[in-house]
């Protein structure tokens, strides 16, 4: 058990240190601890060996025995022995100086002094509270290696240990006693000199001591639960990562979560003794477990970092291609100027590499000299500063496709290097070291909205920080059909499969829309979802209906009163769809010249809106994003003067402007965007009375997913209202209406193992429920009969459709599911039905409605 600075520190945290060290020895485990020096000391040490009057190294030694005495006060102990003696001996080495065992041997000993003391004091308090506590010297048990190309004060300040099984010292150890405190940071090396660890070195010292005695386990003991998926600090929606793999785990450490230095990890591979990290204030938290690489797990991004004050050296020259030797050449000038390469890019003519600050010492005089010498070879060019922000997985190259929208992200971004590791661990991108802070929960909410990581399996991903923690959040309120479960279960067994609908779900959410936006008109895209009771509710919530066919014109008629607003925006359809619609007196939107100049006598004084192209689109998928010359819909901005010209010529009035660029959009300040932007064109057309922004409004899918923030979204609005008071404001949402509304029941049929997969048959398929299929749309997945087993098998959930694409849902961890079992699939009341088809002449799955 290692225990850090900050836990070391004060009595508080020692009698956690006790109980923690007592309930594994309940559990019937000899325990080591391990501590670091009393935080704050190490650094007063260092400044004790930079002084270079006696006077003053002296009463820095006097300043660091005071911090222990008041400690010891605290804990209302006698100077015990041992800590009077280390005291002794770091007095000694303050008043002696460095001339006598050299500079370097000098500090290592001195600095050695942190571990010295908090440990001594240490085994006083664990064996004065009841739990006697054996002092070992790590130096006994710690045997520092040489190193090729070591220089002395590596050797001695950046030492290494090669840590193999010790039966003779766990004997050893075992003769003693059952409870044992050491010192991390501190080992002996073959001619008896004390050595620095280095960085990380007390995470290290743990390590080799859990390699040394084939521990049952290393803990490592911090104040946070663990490793996340990226710094909660910076992304208070990151999850913690319960389980990792060595390697993974060293990966994330190494390109900037400073929870775990990446050196702890390799001693500990050999002998496969596990790693956890775990919280001193919160011992209940289950933290992060590492260890052997994990077979049976679908391949996921685990986190994403950044590393700030990366500087980038670029070498160019024609001269290189394929010549012998000039690669040596080159880093062999790194090598001269002690300077340690990181990423590397190579192009014909040019090799580009990356320095990290952590491993060496980047000032202007070692830069300049090193392109100086670099120069007589190359053309050198410096770029700093950069941030390198890194992507961890297993498996990285087999889910690049579902990085197409992380990728863009950096489109608007200078990206000075790519890098992808040749052990397929991690993909990065170096960047300009200002827009990393803004850049990086942009880039962990696009890897959860993709799935690329997949916090939806529970083994590997735990809460998140916020939720850990208490930081306030803009969190879901748990799903209606939890507490529906035993009527939903009843509902599947009579009958499967069927959509089920909770209205009184639909209700709020046209409340939280009318109650939160500033909008004058809010109309439901009934394509998202067409039934009558949910057209008659939403009717009832005081909406109006926006159509896109004569059939969906025809269901709204029958269905909600007719004084009900109406909206008719086809596409691409025939002249009588809208020469139909006017009649009926609804008002059209065109979103073409087509219209207007061939059909004359159509539109001819009628009142009509436009839908203009704004150029881009926005969504998870192509298939959802509707702006841009690549999408079918809306009128091109360079062609809106021609069609305002044959409008009035027409004698049609443009009454309204419309854009919507895609679906599923999260961003708040989306709509603001769009509605600026319209109301600045509608400036060009005095008829114009409304401004329509569309819809699209992003529905959370994936755990850890945040919703989006109507009161973000509200105010923006506002904000834009406020400068154009003249225009009334409208907004067509669907999906978010309804898709949290329904799910989809469905009972298992079969199950199958194929080499390393297994697959669970539903009767659902994509004939009921094609979004999957189409545009990789994640749906959550529960096997609703055992909901609360714990979920033990990875399934791919397939349906009866003969065809591959008959896939709901891939990886998906569920409990061990058996033939009848209820399945659920969430947030399927939009696109769900109403895109089903008979194919396969599978009948249609029945719709249920609770009200």
């Amino acid at each position: 058990m290692k225990f850090g600075g900050t836990s070391v520190a004060t009595l508080p945290r020692w009698q956690n240190i006790l109980e923690l060290v007592a309930s594994r020895r309940a559990e019937g485990a000899r325990v080591l601890v391990v501590v670091s020096a009393l935080s704050g000391i190490t650094d007063a040490l260092k400044q004790l060996c930079a002084e270079g009057e006696k006077g003053k190294r002296n009463e820095a030694a006097k300043a660091i025995a005071t911090r222990h005495d008041e400690l010891l006060s605290h804990m209302q102990l006698a100077m015990p022995d041992t800590l009077a003696a280390r005291l002794k001996d770091l007095a000694a080495l303050a008043d002696e100086g460095s001339s006598r065992l050299g500079e370097l041997a000098w500090a290592a000993k001195v600095q050695a002094h942190g571990e010295l003391l908090s440990s001594a004091l240490g085994a006083a308090f664990l064996t004065h509270s009841g739990l006697a506590t054996e002092w070992v010297d790590a130096r006994d048990c710690l045997a520092a290696i040489a190193l090729p190309n070591q220089n002395e004060r590596t050797k001695l300040l950046s030492a290494m240990v090669d840590a193999k099984p010790d039966p003779a010292l766990s004997a050893r150890l075992a003769a003693l006693g059952e409870v044992f405190i050491t010192q991390g940071f501190i080992a002996r090396e073959s001619e008896g000199r004390t050595v620095l660890l280095g960085r990380g070195g007390s995470d290290t010292s743990a390590s080799y001591f859990g390699a040394l005695l084939k521990a049952q386990r290393v803990e490592i003991w911090t104040d946070v639960a663990g490793m996340f998926t990226a710094n909660p600090r910076q992304v208070p929606g990151a999850r913690l990562l319960q389980r990792l793999d060595y390697e993974e785990a060293q990966e994330i450490a190494s390109t900037g979560a400073k929870v775990l230095h990446p050196r702890c990890l390799s001693p500990l591979r050999e002998p496969r003794v596990p790693l956890l990290i775990k919280d001193t204030n919160r011992p209940e938290l289950s933290g992060t477990h590492i260890g052997p690489e994990l077979r049976e797990e679908a391949p996921s991004i685990k986190a994403i970092s950044t590393r700030k004050g990366i500087t980038l050296v670029s070498m160019e020259s024609v001269g290189m291609w394929q010549q012998v030797g000039f690669l040596a050449d080159v880093f062999n000038q790194f090598k001269k100027h002690g300077l340690s390469v990181d990423l590397i890019g190579s192009a014909e003519t040019n090799v580009t590499v990356s320095l990290d600050p952590t491993e060496n010492l980047l000032d202007s005089d070692v830069l300049a000299a090193l392109a100086g010498d670099l120069a007589k070879v190359c053309r050198v060019k410096v770029i700093a500063p950069c941030a390198a922000v890194t992507m961890v997985g297993r498996g990285m190259r087999s889910m690049l496709h579902r990085l197409h929208t992380v990728m863009a992200e950096f489109g608007q971004h200078r990206v000075h290097m790519i890098s992808q590791s040749s052990n397929n661990l991690n993909f990065t991108f170096v960047v300009d070291e200002n827009v990393v802070d803004d850049l990086l929960p942009q880039l962990h909410e696009q890897l959860v909205r993709t799935g690329a990581m997949r916090t939806d399996d529970a083994s590997l991903f735990g809460p998140s920080w916020e939720r850990l923690y208490g930081v306030a959040s803009n969190g879901h309120d748990p799903a209606w059909w939890m507490d529906a479960r035993p009527q939903l279960l009843k509902l599947a067994e009579e009958r499967s499969p069927r959509y089920v609908y909770d209205i009184a779900t639909v209700r709020e959410r046209a409340r939280s829309l009318r109650e939160k936006l500033p909008v004058d008109r809010l109309l439901f895209a009934i394509k998202a979802n067409s039934h009558p009771a949910i057209l008659r509710a939403l009717a009832e919530e005081g909406l109006g209906m926006e159509c896109v066919s004569p059939g969906e014109l025809q269901r709204v008629a029958e269905t909600v009163p007719a004084d009900t607003p109406r909206l008719f925006t086809p596409n691409f359809a025939p002249r009588s769809d809208y020469r139909d619609a006017l009649n009926a007196g609804v008002l059209v939107t065109i979103d073409a010249l087509h219209p207007m100049e061939q059909w004359v006598e159509t539109f001819e004084g009628h009142d009509i809106s436009v839908r203009v192209d704004l150029g881009r689109g926005l969504g998870h998928h192509d298939k959802v994003r509707t702006g841009g010359s690549t999408s079918k819909f809306g009128l091109p901005l360079d062609q809106l003067d021609a069609f305002v010209h044959l409008a009035t010529a027409r004698h049609a009035r443009i009454v309204g402007l419309h854009a919507h660029l895609g679906s599923g959009v999260l961003d708040p300040s989306h709509w603001a965007e769009v509605y600026a932007q319209l109301a600045s064109i509608a400036e060009r057309i005095p008829t114009v009375e409304f401004l329509n922004i569309g819809g699209g409004l992003g529905v959370p899918s994936h755990p850890g997913e945040r919703p989006l923030d109507l009161d973000a979204v509200g105010a923006a609005l506002a904000e834009v209202k406020q400068v154009y008071p003249q225009y009334k404001l409208w907004m067509e949402p669907g999906r978010f209406l309804v898709a949290e509304a329904g799910v989809l029941l469905a009972k298992v049929t079969q199950l199958k193992g194929k080499g390393g997969w297994r697959y669970l048959g539903v009767d659902a398929g994509m004939h009921n429920l094609i979004r999957p299929a189409l545009y990789d749309a994640w749906h959550e997945i529960v096997n609703l009969t055992r909901l609360h087993e714990p979920a033990t098998a990875m399934y791919q959930v397939v349906g009866p459709i003969c065809e591959s694409g008959d896939v709901l849902g891939n990886d998906r961890r569920l409990p061990e599911s058996r033939e009848d079992d209820v399945i659920l699939i969430a947030t399927t009341g939009a696109y769900g039905q109403v895109m089903s088809s008979p194919y396969n002449l599978r009948g249609p799955a029945e719709e249920i409605v609770l009200d």
